[in-house]
């Protein structure tokens, strides 16, 4: 997910997110046809140590092995310019049944991360016991190449401490040239041609290649938020090369922009309501007792900083833009809640709001040197091309009115009847997928997996891709953004039985 900094976030959100382990239109029958028939032949790779990506830490997991999978850029010209995709593999312990791929989430958080950190996390597991540990950075995400870059470092920096608060007609046309100006410098940085394969419907059939190039003729999935639309897209082209599916954080493929907005913010303001219901049982929680006061509280704290940044210790200060995104970033787990409570209780103080801007740099890929990580370009690349934007200003208006109703903490001032378009809506590359219901998948084939109180991809959304896909619903009871190998015991039990036995839960509610 990525901060646009808008005055109300439509459109700014949305599934940006990664797992935590263990703490840590309706496709033609051609298109869901036999995945082998007519399929080329699997590039040739060789592969070797995963320090190219992984530098140190390669050294935690000594047997993960890592390579690079060529795919032509332009599915017109397979003879043509090569992304290469980053893989790595980290082979089963003991009996092998497959292929166990793993995407955590984004789009643009790195896969290759993510199975690293799964294979050192369930080391001695039934699922390093039987399963390789499988997963591929998609195109222009992570290690792969090109990777996805539209901005340097300073720009970045500079784009964050723009509040964008104004949504008077002259603000708003202001937001829209950041906007434009920010398509543009990615069309003109990456080429059309490029961006144009920066997307799900790509990656889906990336991940086949892959499947390919490990010789395995069916394959088993593990997706996370992001990962579930990836999963969904795969199953729908390739049904028979699936083994056993697991999608955590639904994405509901039906569901167009603004829907998926609207269902979004909706999500974000219950979890919000979560924190501050949890706050407000320590003294001095600084938005107060009173549920009646919690988001005007939170906004006396924050709204000023449109104006002038909060204390840090770090000299950029807290701007408006990165108190929100903070705020965001610690919604996702209640992990994150305390660090929330210090950085308002800074603000309050007038002291120290460090852990704020800590979240926010850790959700915008900022490391301490001040490096960002291609995460967030990679999200927007993927995000425009994966489904139309609206571009008529009277929707965008309407979902501001409609946002900040349903999800007050999140919007600034009052409502003027104008709001800037995203930026997808001045994207030079249209998209390459369309809204449709998922095609339901071959029995036993796929479980879905929603929390009641999930903020980026809300338990309804779960219901309605498993209803979509005609596939079994676990029901996780909690206040977090997926929960797969994340320490519950009854859902890691019955996913880890599902993949190594494939022994379906049914109606299973932990």
């Amino acid at each position: 997910m990525t901060a646009m900094g808008r005055t109300s976030r439509i459109g700014s959100v949305l599934f940006f997110c990664t797992m935590l382990v263990a703490g840590l239109t309706a496709p033609s029958a051609a298109a869901t046809g036999n995945a082998g028939a007519g399929q080329t032949s699997a590039p040739q790779v060789m592969w070797g140590s995963c320090e190219r990506f992984l530098g140190d830490g390669a050294h935690e997991i000594p047997t993960a092995q890592c390579t690079q999978v060529p795919v032509p850029i332009s599915a017109a010209d397979p003879a043509g310019p090569q992304a290469q995709l980053a893989v790595i593999k980290i082979p089963a312990t003991g009996q092998r049944i497959g292929a166990l791929f793993i995407n955590p989430g984004g789009p643009g958080a790195s896969a290759v991360d993510a199975a690293a950190g799964m294979g050192y996390a369930l080391a001695g597991s039934p699922i390093a016991e039987h399963f390789d540990i499988v997963a591929f950075d998609p195109r222009g995400v992570g290690y792969s190449t090109p990777a996805v870059r539209c901005r340097t470092d300073a720009e970045f920096d500079a784009w964050r401490r723009n509040p964008m608060v104004d949504y008077s007609p002259a603000g708003v046309a202001a937001i829209e040239k950041i906007n434009s100006a920010y398509a543009k410098e990615c069309a003109d940085k990456m080429g059309a041609a490029f961006l144009a394969g920066v997307g799900t419907d790509s990656a889906a059939k990336d991940m086949d290649t892959v499947r390919q190039v490990l010789g395995d003729e069916q394959i088993s999935y593990l997706g996370f938020s992001y990962g579930t639309e990836l999963g969904t897209a795969y199953v729908e082209k390739f049904p028979d090369r699936v083994r056993a599916m697991v999608l955590d954080g639904a994405i509901d493929p039906a569901l167009d922009t603004s829907a998926s907005i609207i269902q979004q913010m909706t999500g974000f303001q219950v979890v919000f309501n979560d924190y501050a219901a949890d706050c407000a049982k320590s003294a001095g929680c600084p938005l107060g007792t009173d549920p009646a006061h919690w988001v005007d509280r939170y906004h006396q704290l924050v709204d000023p900083l449109s104006a002038k940044p909060g204390p840090t210790s770090d000299p950029r200060g807290l701007g408006y833009q990165d108190a929100l995104t903070g705020t965001f970033n610690a919604l996702y787990t209640p992990q994150y809640w305390k660090f929330l409570t210090s950085g308002l209780l800074g603000l309050q103080r007038r002291t120290d709001a460090s852990d704020l801007l800590m979240l926010a740099d850790e959700y915008d890929g900022r490391n301490p040197s001040g490096h960002y990580s291609n995460g967030q370009d990679a999200f927007n690349a993927v995000r425009c091309v994966d489904s139309p934007t609206p571009t008529d200003p009277a929707v965008w208006a309407d979902l501001d009115r409609r946002t900040r109703e349903l999800a007050p903490f999140q919007a600034y001032g009052q409502f003027t009847g104008f709001a800037p378009r995203d930026l997808c809506a001045f994207w030079s590359v249209p998209p390459t997928s369309a809204p449709h219901p998922a095609a339901p998948a071959p029995p036993g084939s796929v479980v879905v997996v929603s929390t009641t109180h999930d903020p980026a991809t809300p338990y309804e959304a779960g219901v309605n891709l498993a209803r979509e896909l005609n596939a079994p619903l676990v029901t996780y009871d909690g206040t977090q953004h997926t929960v797969v190998f994340n320490g519950d015991d009854c859902v890691d039990s019955a996913i880890m039985t599902y993949f190594v036995d494939k022994t379906v839960p049914l109606n299973l509610h932990c």
